[in-house]
């Protein structure tokens, strides 16, 4: 059982005390400490540097009353726990949430994680300024409760339809690219596409560019989609169903990793294997896909990039008030790279 040790009983340092120190009003103290009202910056820098000797520290709660401000970001998402679950709420989530944490802190904001959002009044029920949702689907349960607190919030991958809000663009289409230029240079000639079957960008436009690419390469195209909320069962489920309606798939892009890892135990129960009859990769390169049996080729999404960007642009709303006109979405500039592993590297003749 873990030990309490009782406090010493001493008084923490008020706004008074810094006062009497540095032989100034409680007001210039405040206003010193605070960066506000007209202070001599000689007095300023004394003043602060009394307060750090003292070790004061300043009453968030009262500077929450005074200032309006929660001082507190949230990162949600309405991806189900059946995909956001498991080894991956220790990949692509928590990755996120690590990033955008720490580059909240240095604006002096915290950050709150917000469970999977689905229904109910998860956004309705913490105190914060704004938000950052994450892949948001048509109808998002996270954007429809921030606009009805009206919240300012951004987005982590591209809104859906008809949403205006500012984004970082985790850029899906390109994703999809780089994995199909994979399969084909790893000798695929019938690739397929498994995708989530909601309006997510990142399901969204790896489609459009899977349809690109089979008219390019002469494919012909074998799309399924499957449930998110169905997590790795509806993977084995869509997987099982294209194999069947397409024997000839010789390739497989499943975009969420729970599909991926569904997808494989489909291939394997029909009598085929992975690669050497159907090569598998994934988008996101996470603890699944890592330790997936065999480990699944992925992406580097450089979502620890991605993230910071995201605080930063939501706090460039807060600090206009909300105004759309006064931030844009910057792009993560750096393409994606693929992380070749044993689900697609076929094992050469006689090797």
């Amino acid at each position: 059982m873990p030990s309490i040790r009782p406090g010493s009983g001493a008084r923490p340092p008020t706004i008074a005390d810094v006062a009497e120190a540095a032989s100034v009003s409680r007001t210039t103290v405040s206003h010193a400490l605070n960066d506000i009202g007209k202070v001599d910056p000689r007095t300023r820098a004394r003043i602060k540097r009394v307060a750090a000797e003292l070790g004061y520290r300043p009453n968030l709660r009262a500077q929450r009353l005074r200032r309006g401000q929660a001082k507190a970001i949230a990162l949600a998402s309405s991806m189900p726990f059946a995909v956001a679950g498991g080894p991956s709420r220790l990949g692509f989530y928590m990755e996120v949430a690590a990033a955008a944490a720490e580059r909240a802190l240095v604006h002096d904001y915290a950050l709150v994680l917000i469970p999977p959002v689905q229904s109910g009044s998860a956004l309705y029920s913490v105190d914060i300024d704004g938000a950052i949702v994450v892949e948001p689907d048509e109808d998002d349960a996270a954007v429809a409760q921030l606009r009805g607190r009206g919240l300012p919030y951004v987005t982590l991958g591209r809104p859906a339809p008809g949403d205006d809000a500012p984004y970082v663009d985790l850029h899906g289409g390109r994703v999809a690219e780089v994995l199909l230029d994979h399969l084909r240079e790893q000798g695929a000639r019938h690739p397929a596409l498994l995708v989530g079957a909601g309006a997510r960008h990142s399901a969204v436009d790896a489609r459009a560019a899977y349809l690109r690419a089979a008219e390019e390469h002469g494919w012909t195209p074998a799309v399924a989609t499957a449930p998110e909320e169905g997590g790795e069962q509806a993977g084995y489920d869509a997987c099982a169903a294209l194999l069947d309606a397409h024997p000839e798939v010789d390739a497989l892009c499943a975009l969420v990793d729970a599909f991926a890892v569904g997808a494989i135990r489909a291939v394997r129960d029909r009598g085929r294997r992975v690669p050497e009859d159907i090569m598998l990769v994934t988008r996101y390169d996470g603890l699944r896909a890592r330790t997936c049996e065999p480990p699944l080729t992925a992406v580097d999404l450089q979502l620890e990039r991605a993230a910071g960007e995201a605080v930063e642009l939501l706090l460039s709303r807060l600090i206009a008030g909300g105004d759309d006109a006064a931030a844009t979405g910057p792009q993560p500039p750096c393409e994606p790279r693929v992380i070749a592993r044993a689900s697609s590297l076929r094992v050469p003749p006689g090797g």
